[in-house]
């Protein structure tokens, strides 16, 4: 027989009955060895559970990792400083301000650290006070349709619901927003606010950044002003010494063994080999590339269809979240950083914090080679910002480069224009930079400390579960344009995925790491409640999943609401995506409208802001009449805010409303989520 260890005992039957019967000695044997094995697994249990819990993060080159304290109050008291700077960054933008500030802070006899809200016990800011001049600084971003960005969701509903004693707090705000969206910099706003009323003394008026105009020039101004103010508050003076410190040490790494090498691994070393759920922004699933078609019938352009498997992933995602996609930059581009520069790519080397209480060791992860840290980690093809010019003029052996890069650093009017034209306007990346300034010529560690990370992209879902739960699609316009130095600049994502595509089942299929983001926008609960939805072109992407989604529970023979579509394309021969789908819709009555503009097909322009006011009374009765709801996805800068327009005119002359009843009355329908919108700039 075998006992609940899985051992065998064997019994032997006699033929005299002894005191201790073979039957004793069997159980005796089987409580022995129970007792055994349930003793050494609950002691290795217990000893288990007494190690430190398992964090996923870069691994560290020293023996032994200081854990992170919850408590920056304490890191600041034992260090000697005074200045914290918080961020709230969903891009890293903010992230990259806050540690800009903090190093700029020795100049004012304050030294600083960067801090992230998530990972400190924002309680703490009671004991600021404890603290001789002592001053906290809020980067913060604002995120979608006016939310916190994931980071900053704690503090956040601290402050939303406590009511700490912050008297003695000495704070400035600087916020990350765009004026193309609604909830412009509303985030930061009710911080500033918020921390007024918790008793808090404002060191410097809020400042807000827009990134649809030029945030690195909103940013640097405000700096400015910030530190003039902090002087007079304090009484200090500013000593002038230069700020320009290697926050990052060099370490030699070409001993390091092989398997602990990163290859583009976003944290857990391995990770794709080992595939670990949950996946998230530290641990992406590597997806197969299941489907890349085209869309676009003809013309110079080009629309991708792609579809992600997820079969096994356990992943789930509702019709309209988001799936972000980690990119990597091109080959020739890199190679052509280590050609400028001379480089040896394949060199492995690490960058650790000189700061040594801070939580962040390195600003990727490290150890790698300089290849697989300009391919996965950094972003060399947006525009740098003007303190990376600064940190460049020491490498500039040619005294025309020097003045040009002095000038670009500067803060003058001159400077500003300079700036703005040659990187801004001209669209210069760094290795255009290092072309057309050839004496320039940085440390390539330096460099990687300074370019900011490579951010993943964020395409809208273009299917519904229901239909579709093994995959997920996306809608993508391919992102190449010539700039004015007649060099062809290419969207990092889009131009990877055009060259992902499926072979025949016998070859390894094209991967590319992504992971699901949840949204708002969503359908009504109701599968009977009209909607109308306005989405040209990739902007349609969201409606596909809810047009699906729809036609998932009309075949369940559930009752569905009215479903009204505006779609607008240049020609309808040209970019007129998923049309078989949609006049199949439209056939089977899912689709109970579809208005089409088609912009270019027609001596004048026609969009579908023109076909919402033709069709007013349509309007009207579906979002007042019948309490529908209302969905925008696409372009923010123009469409987005004319059909806002054109809403509140409907409602004010149908609904017999003051131009203010009717701005109310939209106002509400967003609180109800009667209005919601999925835009971007």
């Amino acid at each position: 027989m075998e006992n609940s260890e899985g051992v065998k005992i064997e019994s032997t039957v006699v033929t005299e009955e002894p005191l201790i019967s073979a039957l004793d000695i069997a159980l005796f044997v089987v409580i022995i060895t129970v007792a055994y094995f349930w003793y050494f697994k609950r002691d290795k249990q217990s000893s288990s559970s007494e190690k430190k819990p398992y964090t996923i993060q870069p691994s560290s080159l020293s023996s032994i990792e200081q854990t992170s304290n919850s408590s920056f109050i304490k890191k600041l008291k034992s260090t000697g400083r005074s200045l914290v700077v918080f961020y709230g960054s969903q891009t890293g933008t903010a992230e990259e301000f806050a540690g800009r500030i903090a190093k700029e802070g020795a100049r004012y006899k304050m030294k600083g650290m960067v801090a992230d809200p998530e990972e400190c016990d924002m309680a703490d800011l009671v004991e600021m006070k404890e603290i001789q001049k002592s001053l906290a600084i809020f980067c913060i971003a604002t995120y979608g349709e006016g939310d916190p960005t994931d980071n900053a969701m704690d503090f956040y509903e601290w402050l939303q619901n406590g009511d700490a004693d912050l008297e003695g707090l000495n704070y400035a705000v600087f916020g990350l927003g765009n004026k193309t969206y609604e909830h412009y910099n509303e985030i930061a706003i009710y911080i500033d606010q918020r921390l007024e009323e918790l008793g808090a003394t404002r060191v410097h008026e809020i400042g807000l950044g827009d990134d649809d105009a030029n945030i690195e020039d909103d940013f640097v101004s405000w700096k400015e002003k910030l530190w003039e103010s902090v002087c007079s508050h304090y009484s200090i003076e500013e000593t002038g010494e230069e700020s320009n410190i290697r926050q990052y040490k060099l370490v030699d790494c070409s001993e390091v063994l092989p398997e602990r090498i990163f290859s583009g691994e976003i944290s857990r070393l391995k990770s794709y080999e080992n595939q670990r759920f949950p996946f998230d922004v530290k641990n992406p699933y590597l997806s197969k590339i299941a489907v890349n078609r085209e869309l676009h019938k003809s013309g110079d352009r080009s629309c991708m269809h792609i579809e992600f498997d997820i079969d096994g992933s356990k992943m789930r995602y509702d019709t309209g979240d988001h799936v972000a996609v980690y990119p990597k930059n091109s080959s020739e581009l890199v190679d052509k950083i280590g050609e400028l520069l001379n480089a040896d790519l394949d060199a492995v080397f690490s960058l650790l914090n000189t700061d040594e209480e801070s939580s962040k060791k390195h600003p990727f992860p490290c150890p790698c080679t300089y290849r697989t840290a300009l391919t996965y980690y950094l972003d060399i093809t947006s525009n740098p910002r003007t303190h990376i010019m600064k940190e460049l003029i020491e490498y500039a052996s040619d005294p025309k480069d020097q003045e040009k890069l002095k000038l670009m650093a500067s803060s003058t009017p001159e400077g500003k224009k300079e700036f703005h034209e040659w990187i801004l306007r001209d669209n210069r990346n760094i290795v255009h930079i290092l072309e057309d300034l050839p004496s320039v010529k940085p440390d390539l560690d330096h460099l990687c400390e300074l370019l900011p990370r490579l951010q993943c992209r964020y395409y809208s879902i273009s299917s519904s579960p229901k239909v579709y739960p093994k995959s997920i699609h996306i809608t993508a316009v391919l992102v190449n344009y010539t700039t004015s130095t007649n060099r062809v600049n290419k969207g990092v994502a889009t131009n990877l995925l055009a060259q992902l595509i499926p072979t025949n089942d016998e070859l390894p299929q094209p991967t590319i790491p992504i992971y699901i983001r949840r949204s708002q926008f969503r359908l009504p609960p109701k599968s009977q409640t009209p909607i109308i939805v306005i989405g040209p072109g990739t902007g349609l992407a969201p409606f596909r999943g809810f047009i699906q989604e729809r036609d998932y529970a009309r075949k369940e023979g559930r009752e569905i609401g009215e479903m009204v579509l505006y779609f607008g394309c240049r020609k309808k021969d040209e970019d007129f995506i998923y049309e078989n789908e949609l006049q199949e819709y439209v056939a089977n009555g899912t689709l109970t409208k579809l208005h089409l503009a088609f912009s270019r097909d027609q001596p004048e322009k026609k969009y579908v802001t023109h076909l919402l006011e033709q069709n007013a009374d349509e309007l009207w009765n579906i979002i007042g009449e019948k309490s529908g709801h209302l969905y925008v996805c696409g372009d923010a800068r123009s469409m987005a805010k004319d059909v806002h327009s054109i809403i509140v005119k409907v409602v004010m002359e149908k609904g017999q409303m003051t131009n203010s009843q009717a701005l109310n009355y939209v106002k509400k329908m967003e609180q109800q989520k009667r209005y919601s919108a999925d835009v971007w700039s």
